[in-house]
Parts: C-alpha cells; structure tokens; sequence
C-alpha cells in the first residue's frame, strides 16, 4: 500500500492529525449526520500490503503479504481506527450467524477492538437449545463436530475456551469450519433484512475457512 494511504489512518500532524484526532461520532450523531464511512482497507481487505489472518477459534491475529505468502507479519496496526470518521459504536452482523455484534469504544472503534469483540462474543456466548434446535439435524452434526475441533484448538492457545458442557457448544461452532476473517463490507439491503432498518455503522462480517 502507498505512503499516502498509509498515512491516512495513521497519527500524524496537519491534515492527517485532523482525521485521527477529530470528534468521535455517537450513534445519535450517525443517525444525524447520515455520515458515510470509510472502512480501513485492511478491516475491508482491501490491504495489497496486508492481508488479515483473524482466527475466531483462538482469537490469534496476524498477517502476510498476498505477493509474499511464507512471511508472516504481525498486525502492528490494530490500534488504527476502523473507519473514517471515528465512531464509537460499529454494529457487526454476519451471513454465517443469527447473532449481532456491537464493538463499543468512547475513543473511537479501532481495528484491535473490533477482532477482540467479535472474538469474546463467538468463544464466551453459547447456543440457546432454541437456536441449536433451529438447525436441521445435519448441521447440527456438523456443529457437534466443530465444537470438538474448537475446542482442542481453543485450549492450545488461550484459557478462556474451556472444555464446554455436555451437549453444549459456542457461538463459534456454529460457523463450523468457516471461522476466519475475510473482510467487513456493505450489505445494506441485508442490514435492513436482518436488523429492520440499515445505518452507515452496520457491516457485514464475511468469514472463509
């Protein structure tokens, strides 16, 4: 990516400090404003410089770059703001999950608080048996045999993905094997068929396995 995008995001002095440091929008203030958002190239994928690896099994975060795959790179830029202007409410939902996700931050959302949450709301939620029972018997399976992969996965890599109770399982089994980050985008027209209205703070959390 180019100095000047770079820069964009970045603190700086000037213009750029202006972007970084300005006000942090409030919900009320969105809906106001109507104000549209810039996503941060890499919360879009959009990064040719960076490409995200964010396992929502164990909450790892890292990345590489696309022409130079056998380097892994870590993700120095989580404290950069998600979008432009600063928010401090981003709404996340997914295609892949009935569930939402609100990433709260007074200061402003940053790419950091945004895996973290999703993150803590997939590993520390469970299933209802009402939303378990929703899904026909063959993804039920399939969940039961993602929560036992999860699971050892989860272990070897953090303390908060204990061993879950019998019959059981966590909002990330539900995703079964498609459990890591591929971008947040724009789907107005599903925000408003999932959530009954759309807001320039709502986006779409694709995932690939």
């Amino acid at each position: 990516m180019g100095d000047s995008t770079v820069s964009k995001w970045s603190a700086g002095v000037g213009y750029r400090c202006a972007q970084i440091d300005g006000p942090v929008l409030s919900q009320t203030d969105l809906y106001l404003l109507n104000t549209e958002l810039q996503l941060h190239p890499i919360m879009a994928g959009v990064n040719h410089g960076f490409h995200l690896m964010f396992n929502l099994v164990t909450g790892s975060t890292g990345g590489f770059n696309p022409s130079d795959r056998d380097r892994d790179i870590p993700f120095s830029a989580k404290d950069e703001p998600a979008t432009l202007p600063r928010v401090q409410d981003l709404i996340i939902i997914t295609e892949s999950s009935p569930w939402c996700t609100v990433v709260h931050n007074e200061r402003g959302v940053t790419m950091g608080d945004v895996c973290s949450t999703i993150w803590k709301e997939y590993t520390e939620n469970y299933v209802t048996d009402a939303e378990f029972n929703v899904l026909p018997p063959r993804l039920q399976e399939q969940v039961k045999r993602a929560a036992t992969h999860n699971n050892a996965s989860g272990a070897a890599w953090n303390m908060y993905y204990n061993t879950p109770a019998p019959n059981r399982y966590k909002r990330v089994d539900w995703l079964r094997d498609k459990y890591y980050f591929d971008g947040l985008s724009k789907k107005d027209s599903y925000s408003i068929q999932r959530l009954g209205f759309k807001a320039p703070n709502i986006f779409v959390l694709n995932l690939t396995s």
